[in-house]
């Protein structure tokens, strides 16, 4: 029997992110309709996986985008028919251009729809949007308040540059799809690999300094790999310092130096 055909309640929406909003959503459902719109994200597609146990189908948008808000319900009952419990956020839209919203699900849809408040956490709004906002900006501890862990990006290792072993320090650089970026700058971090966590500092943004190149690059603290990994994980933890050109590599040395220093301070107090 397909999972679907046991489901009784389901919520939906992005859930981009899975923040302490989404969270609350979801808590109060067996299942999860994510819609997936294919643009930058907080956790893209199936990663969302990764902060729930409840099963999670995806509806990409560009398939149901032209769906009348009645058609959409007719989907929702034709994929789950013994669906009983809608949940949806007080900002819940959907059918052709929006043309439905909470109260046209209410009437259309036979059973129980819930619908959440906004929710806050110290006078800010928990929404993705918002969070993304923070992250422009390179507030990474609200933004991690909001989700309630550290912000994750992942990505393979690719060849760097190849100054920073010989002239500054030893990097691993990733290319990263699909996730919306931190401001440019460095940030106290853990990188993961092979679900090992190590303190890091990490460098998101235009080498300046150098060739003018967009990177993301993570140095580990006090360790040295013997095999460059295939992959890794960057969790965030907080903001060190804006992106900046210097006049020469010994500059950048030594303000490097500086920025491993502030990191330890700020990994060390996040332990206690």
């Amino acid at each position: 029997m397909f999972i679907q055909n046991s489901i009784t309640s389901i919520a939906i929406g992005s859930f981009d992110g899975l923040h302490i909003a989404h969270q609350y959503l979801i808590s109060q459902v067996e299942a999860i309709i994510v819609i997936e719109r294919n643009s930058g994200y907080l956790t893209p597609g199936y990663k969302r996986s990764l902060y729930t146990n409840k099963p999670i189908f995806i509806y990409h948008f560009d398939t149901i985008k032209n769906l009348t808000p009645k058609e959409f319900v007719d989907k929702l009952q034709t994929n789950f028919p013994k669906l009983q419990t809608i949940v949806v956020g007080y900002d819940f839209a959907f059918g052709k251009n929006k043309s439905g919203d909470s109260q046209t699900l209410k009437e259309l849809f036979d059973g129980e729809v819930k619908i959440v408040d906004e929710i806050m956490l110290d006078g800010i709004s928990v929404h993705s949007r918002v969070i993304k906002e923070y992250l422009k900006q390179g507030d990474i501890s609200t933004v991690n308040k909001l989700l309630g862990r550290e912000y994750l990006i992942d990505g393979d290792i690719i060849q760097g540059q190849g100054l920073g072993s010989k002239e500054l320090v030893a990097t691993l650089n990733l290319k990263v799809q699909n996730y919306q970026l931190p401001k440019e700058g460095v940030y106290a971090s853990y990188t993961i690999i092979d679900n090992h966590h190590y303190n890091s500092v990490s460098f998101i943004g235009h080498r300046v300094t150098t060739d003018g190149s967009f990177a993301v690059e993570t140095h580990l603290l006090d360790t040295t790999l013997p095999h460059p990994p295939i992959s890794a994980k960057i969790e965030f933890v907080n903001f060190i310092r804006d992106n900046m050109k210097f006049n020469s590599l010994q500059e950048l040395k030594a303000q490097i130096e500086i920025d491993i220093d502030n990191t330890k301070k700020v990994l060390n107090h996040a332990k206690r």
